[in-house]
């Protein structure tokens, strides 16, 4: 399934998509023995059996009901509106490599030891369509060319051998990056906070992993993904790399975010920039030549059999 979220009589509510229409799973489910809720976290909540009548609801659809609407039309939002809480990974060796060597740096050796990450602000989570910026914020103002899984079934201390049970789906991400607050900070060996926290862009859906059974690659230590990454800024193709790349898989990212604690339905887990899939790493290959996001700017990620998210920026009064 493709699941999303979207704003229908003024509220947000959960849906999935079929051909060229969303099905509003509460009002498809209106009159049935069990109605399936309205918010995306409580779907998630409901586990496999939720999913399970949600597929079977979807199938079943007419979709020239009350209860569809023309996904051209729609106005959504991100997947997981308010994610019970947001980690940022690192997992793809080219970007952190090229990166850390485009500012004099050597490769870090502790990347092969551990997969590391960071909480990021859940509360600011935006779907496609326009983000608004401050002004500090344009100080270098990059995109980050990111998946992210969502956790569907709790636990703590998930080997990395059953953690791909424990995600709901997958989505594209685009994780916003001020530079040069980014930069300040970091000189105290704390954050990133303020250069990350005003926002994190998911969507255009949510994909059930079914739906990627076909580029799914297994092994030992969890399944990667062969599904092709692009980013495009007005119009201009400048990243593209692989899922399949990331040196971690998201079931050892899961591993270690659940040791001794709780992982929760709705969690959100991103899996680190892609190779070439910043300004940051750009700009620093010579790729491009002191480029950043400007006003007005669009920024498109693409994935295969994840679809495209757009985002525009708008400067804040």
């Amino acid at each position: 399934m493709r699941l999303v979220s979207y704003v229908r009589d003024a509220q947000v509510r959960v849906g999935a998509v079929r051909k060229d229409k969303v099905v509003d799973l509460f009002d498809a489910t209106a009159h049935h023995q069990r109605v399936l809720p309205m918010d995306m976290l409580e779907l998630l909540a409901l586990g496999g059996g939720g999913m399970e009548l949600a597929a079977e609801v979807v199938e079943r659809a007419d979709l020239d009901a009350h209860y569809c609407t023309a996904l051209e039309g729609a106005r959504l939002v991100a997947p997981i509106p308010r994610p019970t809480s947001l980690r940022d990974g690192y997992a793809f060796r080219q970007h952190v490599e090229t990166a850390r060597r485009n500012r004099g740096l050597e490769m870090i050796p502790e990347f092969d030891q551990f997969p590391v990450f960071y909480f990021s602000n859940h509360n600011a989570v935006f779907g496609p369509g326009p983000v608004r910026v401050r002004k500090r914020h344009l100080e270098r103002l990059d995109f980050e060319l990111e998946c992210a899984v969502v956790i569907g079934k709790p636990g703590r201390d998930i080997a990395a051998e059953h953690a791909d049970e424990h995600i709901a789906g997958y989505m594209i991400m685009n994780d916003l990056s001020a530079r040069a607050l980014q930069m300040e900070e970091m000189k105290l060996s704390l954050g990133p906070a303020k250069g990350k926290d005003f926002g994190t862009v998911i969507g255009p859906w949510l994909v059930t992993r079914d739906e990627l059974e076909s580029r799914r690659r297994p092994g030992p230590k969890g399944d990667r993904y062969d599904l092709e990454m692009k980013a495009s800024i007005n119009g201009k193709q400048v990243s593209r790399d692989t899922l399949a790349n990331m040196n971690w898989t998201f079931a050892q990212i899961i591993e270690r975010a659940s040791y001794g604690v709780d992982l929760f339905a709705g969690d959100v887990i991103g899996s680190g920039t892609c190779g070439t899939g910043c300004l940051l790493e750009l700009n620093g290959s010579g790729i491009t030549r002191d480029q950043w996001l400007k006003p007005g700017d669009r920024v498109e990620l693409t994935v295969d059999l994840l679809g495209s998210l757009a985002t525009e920026f708008v400067l804040a009064e």
